[in-house]
């Protein structure tokens, strides 16, 4: 006890440490010192083996991977203290890697929410409800990112060779190939656009006036039309990209062409879709069969 509370002090009053670290390093340190009791051990006789020990109780008690790696930096820095200190000729932290945590599985939308969205559901009007489901369109049918849609000119749209160059990240250009029915789309909403607007912008996707569409207009687009179909919490432009990689997946396509399309610098950033789609064969097949 006496070698953390000489820590305590050493973060409060050499390091500046706020008091809400310190109540929190407290709690943790205090926690590992029972379980090193436990082990018939003082702070101080700590090995590596004891650490790992701790971890995996924590993590047989419910911990999430967040919060034993918190727990674990108090530790660190506890040991690093001591070693400074001379209080310890070895630190038992050296060799010691906490859990990792893990990623949440992309959301997307199902492909029968989106044929309805684009089927059934009824974008109004005139210009805004044109451009409003070419928006969802081009972010289902193409994957593209917010930045990429906002940024799209008249001049990237290629019609003859039916592709659309996009600006993603670190300015890098590349090629999105898109079908008859997005094409159909696109020259509907330029014909469209050019009734209802007197004097356009070079921007493919505008606003009412002629100039580009903002980042937060599309987000509310895509927000509210998305509400009318799916449940999902997260109903952003982002979810329809995932949407785009699921559902190319689930057809069939080959990870490195979807890799291409979204512009991915490393496969494994695409992989995490074939998980997301072995989650709903997993959930298929547990509906499904009957010893399931």
């Amino acid at each position: 006890m006496k070698e953390i509370d000489a820590f305590l002090e050493y973060l409060k009053y050499e390091r500046n440490y706020s008091k809400e670290t310190t109540t929190s390093y407290s709690v943790d340190l205090l926690q590992f010192e029972e379980f090193a009791k436990e082990c018939e051990l003082e702070l101080k006789e700590v090995n590596p083996n004891t650490v790992r020990e701790w971890i995996v109780q924590m993590m047989d008690k419910g911990y999430n991977a967040s919060s034993i790696n918190r727990k674990l930096s108090a530790l660190r820095s506890f040991y690093k203290y001591l070693l400074k200190q001379g209080e310890i000729t070895a630190d038992p932290m050296t060799k010691i890697s906490g859990p990792k945590k893990k990623k949440p599985l992309p959301v997307f939308v199902k492909e029968k929410e989106m044929d309805r969205l684009l089927d059934d559901e009824d974008f109004g009007e005139g210009f805004k409800g044109c451009r409003d489901k070419l928006i969802i369109q081009l972010f289902y049918e193409t994957g593209m990112r917010l930045a990429e849609l906002v940024g799209l000119n008249d001049a990237d749209v290629d019609f003859g060779a039916k592709v659309i160059k996009v600006t993603g990240k670190r300015n890098k250009q590349r090629l999105i190939p898109f079908g008859t029915e997005l094409a159909d789309a696109m020259q509907n909403y330029l014909s469209v656009r050019a009734q209802a607007i007197e004097t356009l912008s070079d921007a493919f996707i505008t606003n009412e006036s002629g100039g580009r569409i903002e980042r937060g207009k599309v987000q509310q687009i895509v927000r509210q039309n998305l509400s009318k179909v799916t449940t999902v919490k997260k109903r952003s432009p982002h979810v329809l990209r995932h949407t785009f990689a699921t559902t190319m997946l689930n057809h069939q396509a080959e990870l490195g062409a979807i890799k291409e399309i979204l512009g991915h610098e490393s496969l494994a950033t695409t992989e995490v879709y074939t998980h997301t789609t072995f989650e709903e064969l997993k959930k298929a097949y547990n509906q499904a069969h009957p010893r399931a």
